[in-house]
C-alpha cells in the first residue's frame, strides 16, 4: 500500500498545481445551477405548492445536494487521460512494474477530488450560504450515517464506468465520441437535470435498475429521506451491485485490452 499512499501524495501536488483552473471551474459551475434553481423558483411561483412530490424548498435544496455531490464525486478527465495512456503508450511502463493501473487511477481520482474539495470549499460555501434559508439536515440518524457511505459508492462507481470506457482506446483511436454520448446520458438519467420520480412510473423504475440513478440521486434521496424503509435497503443493495459489476467489467476490460495493446520504440 505504501506506492499507492505516496501516489496520492504526488497526484495532490500535481492537481495543486492547477488550483485556479479548479476555483474558476467551481465558479462558473454556479452559472447554470443559478439559471435552474431560478427556473425552477418561477415554476413554483404559479402557486402550486409541490410538483411530483417535491416542494419548493426541497427542490432547490436538491439542486445544492447536487452541487455537493458533483464536487465529492465528480470524474474530472480521468477517462480522457487514461485514453491517452493507452494511445501513447504510457501504460507500458505499469506492465513491467508491480503496480497495479487501476488502483494507480483510483488513487489519481482520489487525489484529484481532495484537491477539487479544498478549492471548491469556499465558493461553494458562500453560495449555499446564500440559500441558506432551504438547507436542512439530514431525515434522520439513519441517513446521516448511510449517507457518507452513499457518497463513497457513488464515487467509485462513476470512476469504474469512466476507467471501463477510457478502456475502449485499446480498440479505438478516438473515444470522445463514446464518452460525450455516456455523459449526456449520465446527466439526465442520475437526476442532474431534475429528480427522477419526475419521469412517468415505468420509465422511473427502469431507471432504478441501471447504475445512472445511483450516481447521484439515489444518495440525495437518502439525505432527503425520500429513500426509506424497504427502498432504502434495496436501494443500497442495487448500489453496492452495481459497484461490484462495474469494478469487475473494468477488470475484464482491461485484460482484454492488454492482450490486443502492443507498443514499439525506446
Amino acid at each position: 500500500m505504501k506506492k499507492y499512499w505516496h501516489v496520492i501524495g504526488i497526484g495532490i501536488q500535481n492537481n495543486l498545481t492547477y488550483r485556479f483552473n479548479y476555483l474558476t471551474r467551481t465558479l462558473f459551475s454556479f452559472i447554470p445551477l443559478f439559471a435552474m434553481l431560478s427556473l425552477w423558483q418561477k415554476i413554483y411561483s404559479g402557486g402550486n405548492a409541490e410538483h411530483g412530490g417535491w416542494t419548493r424548498a426541497e427542490m432547490i435544496f436538491y439542486y445544492l445536494l447536487v452541487a455537493v455531490m458533483d464536487v465529492f464525486t465528480a470524474v474530472n478527465e480521468d477517462d480522457w487521460q487514461i485514453a491517452a495512456d493507452i494511445r501513447e503508450g504510457a501504460i507500458s511502463q505499469f506492465l513491467l512494474k508491480p503496480i497495479d493501473y487501476l488502483w494507480y487511477r483510483l488513487c489519481l481520482f482520489f487525489s484529484g477530488r481532495l484537491t477539487f474539495v479544498m478549492m471548491a470549499a469556499v465558493p461553494l460555501a458562500a453560495f449555499i450560504l446564500c440559500f441558506r434559508g432551504y438547507v436542512v439536515l439530514p431525515s434522520n440518524a439513519l441517513a446521516l450515517v448511510l449517507f457518507p457511505f452513499s457518497v463513497l459508492l457513488t464515487a467509485l462507481l462513476q470512476f469504474f464506468i469512466s476507467y471501463a470506457m477510457a478502456m475502449l482506446a485499446f480498440w479505438l483511436l478516438e473515444i470522445s465520441t463514446f464518452i460525450f454520448i455516456l455523459f449526456a446520458f449520465e446527466y439526465i438519467a442520475s437526476g442532474h437535470l431534475f429528480p427522477l420520480n419526475l419521469f412517468p412510473p415505468p420509465i422511473y423504475h427502469v431507471l432504478m435498475f441501471t447504475p445512472f440513478p445511483y450516481q447521484l440521486y439515489f444518495p440525495v434521496s437518502i439525505y432527503m429521506g425520500k429513500s426509506s424503509g424497504a427502498d432504502l435497503w434495496s436501494g443500497l443493495a442495487m448500489q453496492m451491485l452495481w459497484v461490484v459489476l462495474t469494478y469487475s467489467f473494468a477488470r475484464f476490460m482491461w485484460r482484454r485490452g492488454v492482450r490486443k495493446y502492443s507498443a514499439f520504440g525506446g
